[in-house]
């Protein structure tokens, strides 16, 4: 699992809002006017009742002056807790709503497939706008927005459980062929750049691995390795959409990427369930570019942008 499993928050949101929008509508068009009308009929009676001691020669004490009159107004014109709680909230929710649907979402990285550039505890956010907005719960494209590029690091409904979102870098466009065979990766023909680095110390397993930058378009990365692992798992890969497009051997694997889909692997790269495992990522799947750590309470080191 790579990010926590989603319970359809945006549909829990919605309905709140739904909710809370009801009862915001009522209050405005309903209950306000309705307190108003009481009010204002408790003001004129006491008003009344004032003008008429006073014809009668009878001074009003405190308990019939302005500030009662105004206080018996204020009293009637409160709004109820139940209000408070419903259609008080509704604001609230509406911005969180719009603000976690088109621009941005955040998300807690559970589980160390991203290491060494995301660790277990990062609290990211994620770029809901940059590959153009889509309607919340439809999934339906309003805005056309960028292309996905080879390297982004993205945040997707993993494709054969919708419900479960997962972090993984692109590293296959739509029509790349993309091969990873004895632990180097190769994009169209091209061996993908890497440099040597200090060995990473990886304080969950208490174990150091190789650490390397590699160089997928434009973007920079570490990436790390288990020499002691195999390259990879035979037996491992489901029976995903398009299988026929990826050949499996004991070195690893050859894919080509299919139209309206996107490779995609962990930078952890010995211990990733990634495309390698359970197939492509519909482009229909993103949810967005994971942009910034914002927060990690256990390592506040790690706080920063996302390469």
């Amino acid at each position: 699992m790579e990010t926590a499993p989603s319970v359809n928050f945006t549909l829990l949101l919605f309905i709140l809002l739904v909710i809370t929008g009801a009862f915001w509508v009522a209050e405005r068009w309903y209950f306000a006017p309705q307190r108003q009308r009481a009010a204002d009929r408790a003001a004129e009676e006491l008003e009344s009742r004032r003008a008429a001691l006073q014809q009668q020669g009878v001074v009003a004490d405190g308990s019939m002056g302005e500030s009662d009159v105004a206080a018996a107004r204020e009293r009637l014109q409160r709004q109820p807790w139940w209000l408070e709680w419903t259609a008080g909230l509704f604001p609230v929710i509406l911005v969180v709503f719009l603000l976690r649907s088109f621009v941005a979402e955040p998300f807690k990285i559970p589980s160390g497939s991203m290491e060494p550039t995301l660790v277990p505890g990062d609290l990211i956010l994620v770029n809901k706008f940059v590959y153009g907005l889509r309607l919340p719960l439809l999934d339906t494209r309003i805005t056309p927005g960028e292309l996905p590029q080879r390297g982004d690091v993205i945040v997707f409904r993993l494709p054969k459980d919708p419900r479960i979102d997962y972090i993984k870098r692109i590293v296959g466009l739509p029509g790349d062929t993309v091969s990873y065979e004895n632990k180097h990766l190769v994009i169209n023909g091209k061996p993908v750049a890497e440099t040597p680095l200090s060995d990473y110390f990886d304080p969950g397993s208490m174990t150091y691995y190789k650490q390397y930058m590699e160089v997928l378009g434009a973007h920079r990365h570490r990436i790390m390795l288990n020499p002691e692992a195999p390259p990879y798992v035979i037996g491992g890969p489901d029976n995903f959409p398009h299988r026929d497009m990826c050949h499996y051997n004991l070195e690893g694997f050859v894919c080509k990427v299919p139209a309206g889909n996107y490779f995609a692997m962990g930078d952890n790269r010995d211990n990733s369930l990634d495309s390698r495992y359970w197939g492509f990522v519909p482009e229909r799947n993103i949810v967005g570019k994971a942009f910034v750590v914002w927060m990690n309470f256990g390592s506040p080191k790690n706080i920063g942008l996302i390469h």
